[in-house]
């Protein structure tokens, strides 16, 4: 049975101590500094269902699926916070900081509290009573994290879908972003990435005209990937072009997702359409890691939650065993496709394997 380790160390070389150095600069907002994350032990929870599944697994003598699920439950993974931490947020999110010091670790949180639900000329997500009580939310969580070490993914598909609010709405979501982005930003030991889209989404120019105005330059950077399944190697690229937009700012790539990279195929007028809900046979990418590509990519992390359901699968946002056993039994740590594969596999499958119709 593999040894189970209470944290991932994230550093150039790979595993490190556990007493790698946290005294650098936690914030990292100037892009000359060095990486915040170098070094870092993530926290590991052994209360997540990747974990308990293991676990269930092993009890239940499922061997084959224990060794499986392993490869999820022993990664650092973001854990997320939101309108559905609750009741008692505070007491929630205060026991996710008591647990991580217990390991001698550092959580990553994926901060998701922004309606964005719908997508329509009229869909105002939520108005201003929303719009408020959000505010208040990121308030009460800063409130709560105080000088914690903690590492913030600040609200994935945000900027990606402001034109699914109605026009009179568009603005008022920067400026509720902003908020968030401000707030979070005046923690001493917190690092922050803000929402980046990804490669196959919105144009760099775009994002980056976005992501100045929430408040870039008071962050450390943004990130990519966060619901995609893109390739590593094309976020690298494209987070390139953001960050020289952007004053050089830095950025992570979620690699939950994209060991086989996405479903993209072409209709016969050339139009390319991308496989969102739910791409047959994908797999896990690389592990978080700060071992990445380029400099300027400050690590490969885990920010999406492999193996939960997906609300387009009409079936409630959860834990879902045979999700999480097909992304293991698929996982890769290939940063681009190599040469002589479609779809991330060499063997040749049916179109409908991967949800094509």
């Amino acid at each position: 049975m593999t040894l189970i380790v209470a944290a991932a160390m994230l550093a150039p070389g790979g595993p490190v101590a556990a007493s790698a150095s946290l005294a650098q600069d936690a914030r990292g907002v100037d892009p000359a500094s060095p990486n915040p994350l170098a070094g870092l032990p993530l926290y590991v929870d052994h209360g997540s269902p990747s974990w308990l599944q293991w676990q269930s697994y092993r009890r239940s003598g499922q061997t084959h699926k224990a060794d499986l699920i392993w490869k999820i439950a022993r990664e650092p993974k973001n854990i997320w916070v939101g309108r559905f931490t609750r009741p008692n947020f505070d007491v929630k999110v205060r026991r996710i900081f008591d647990s991580a010091r217990a390991q001698g670790a550092v959580p990553v949180l994926t901060v998701l509290r922004a309606q964005a639900s719908k997508c329509g000329p009229s869909y105002t997500g939520g108005g201003p009573r929303e719009d408020a009580a959000t505010r208040n939310w990121y308030d009460d969580l800063a409130r709560v994290i105080g000088s914690e070490r903690v590492v913030i993914a600040f609200e994935p598909d945000s900027l990606g879908t402001i034109d699914c609010l109605a026009r009179n709405r568009r603005d008022d979501r920067l400026r509720l972003l902003a908020h968030g982005v401000d707030i979070l930003s005046k923690l001493p030991n917190a690092t922050v990435y803000l929402e980046g889209g990804a490669s196959d989404w919105e144009p760099a120019k775009r994002t980056a005209k976005q992501l100045r105005a929430i408040g870039i330059a008071k962050v450390r950077g943004f990130m990519l990937n966060a619901t995609h399944s893109d390739w590593t190697a094309a976020n690298i690229a494209h987070g390139l072009q953001i960050s020289r937009l952007t004053g050089g700012k830095h950025f992570v790539i979620n690699t939950a997702e994209n060991g086989r990279g996405p479903v993209h195929y072409r209709l016969p007028n050339g139009r390319r359409i991308t496989v969102w809900c739910n791409p047959g046979m994908r797999g896990l990418g690389p592990p978080p890691t700060t071992a990445t590509a380029n400099p300027k990519v400050d690590a490969y992390l885990w920010i999406n939650r492999p193996g939960y359901s997906q609300s387009c699968q009409h079936r409630p946002i959860a834990w879902y065993p045979p999700r999480a056993l097909s992304y293991a039994r698929h996982a890769t740590d290939w940063i681009r496709p190599p040469k002589g594969t479609r779809f991330g596999f060499f063997k040749r499958y049916p179109l409908r394997a991967f949800g094509i119709p």
